[in-house]
């Protein structure tokens, strides 16, 4: 019963994300983490965000602007090395505050409150419009990069840091895309190399069939959300979403998951 749920909900999940607006790994992460230990959650996001740009970079990568992929990217992958290891190396840390309710034992965890604060950030950046105006000139590039690649390989967030300094970078469209993709593509690689120093102790070896089915469940609704609908925002499930993310990501941070 659990492995049908899992991929039902990464399924449903990955085909919102095309009508919410919110990015692969805002959505998604959250949804795992009711599943699966916060670490792994994470680096399954990875995994199914790291093939979906796979299949992009094959579409679009050829459109990529090497200079800016060198300036952003360079950065970027280092950072999401440091970001990433970060995560790994706080996962095992003691327990911040320890409560009861009832019969039930909670804990607040370092882990856990940092990645519910970036959730809870990075979901208010996807909803709020006056985020959507803050843009970087092309000085900014290496800045850019350090700062999409350490979040992005602490919690996956890395799109609308991204998108902000990318955007002003005097690209044409298919080239803001595909150099968009390429850097996604470095620091997933990066990131997903780190965490795999993890996946043993994160049970991944002993929920191999349960991983894989779920990854390849979020995968398929990627794809078909994307032939159903070209990024077409609804407000009221965007809002829906945000919603429903804040409370998990306050859920996790106070130690209920």
């Amino acid at each position: 019963m659990d492995i049908i749920l899992i991929c039902l909900a990464a399924f449903i999940t990955s085909i919102l994300t095309f009508f919410s607006g919110f990015g692969l790994g805002t959505i998604l992460t959250p949804v795992f983490i009711l599943f699966f230990p916060i670490d792994l959650a994470i680096a399954l996001t990875g995994v199914v965000h790291f093939f979906n740009n796979i299949f992009k970079l094959f579409l679009v990568g050829k459109q990529a602007n090497r200079k800016i992929v060198f300036r952003f990217g360079l950065p970027a992958i280092l950072a999401a090395f440091a970001g990433a290891w970060v995560l790994i190396n706080i996962t095992d840390l003691a327990p911040l505050y320890s409560y009861t309710i009832g019969a039930n034992a909670f804990e607040i965890t370092p882990i856990k409150l940092i990645i519910s604060l970036m959730l809870i950030t990075f979901s208010l950046m996807d909803l709020i419009p006056f985020f959507d105006k803050i843009k970087f000139g092309e000085r900014a590039l290496p800045l850019g990069g350090t700062l999409s690649g350490f979040f992005g390989g602490l919690s996956g967030h890395q799109g609308a840091l991204r998108s902000a300094f990318l955007i002003k970078a005097g690209l044409s469209k298919d080239a803001y895309i595909g150099t968009s993709v390429v850097i996604a593509c470095f620091i997933d690689f990066t990131r997903l190399g780190v965490y795999s120093t993890r996946f043993g102790q994160s049970g991944l070896d002993e929920n191999l069939i349960l991983v894989l089915s779920a990854t390849l469940s979020a995968i398929a609704g990627a794809y078909l959300g994307n032939q159903l609908i070209k990024k077409v925002t609804l407000i009221f499930v965007q809002r829906l979403v945000a919603f429903t993310l804040i409370l998990i990501s306050l859920a996790l941070g106070i130690g209920l998951i």
